[in-house]
């Protein structure tokens, strides 16, 4: 979707399919959102791996939102 303000972690919707500054060891950069809360999930699409990481960390590590959820739910299952 495009570029995002560093200083401020965006909006994120479940699904939402982000792609990280480093890469995966098996090699992928996307990774899904599978949670939402105090710390997110992620789902890698490469091989499956489910991470948990602190909003703060995710603000670091995250370059870009590759594809936003468009669910009418906003975000909230």
């Amino acid at each position: 979707m495009g570029w995002y303000n560093r200083g401020m972690l965006p909006d994120l919707r479940l699904k939402d399919v982000l792609r990280m500054r480093k890469s995966h060891p098996c090699g992928s950069f996307d990774w899904r959102v599978i949670r939402l809360g105090a710390d997110i999930g992620l789902e890698c699409l490469k091989c499956g791996r489910h991470i948990l990481l602190t909003r703060r960390e995710l603000s670091r590590r995250l370059k870009l939102i590759v594809a936003r959820n468009e669910d009418e739910s906003g975000g909230l299952g």
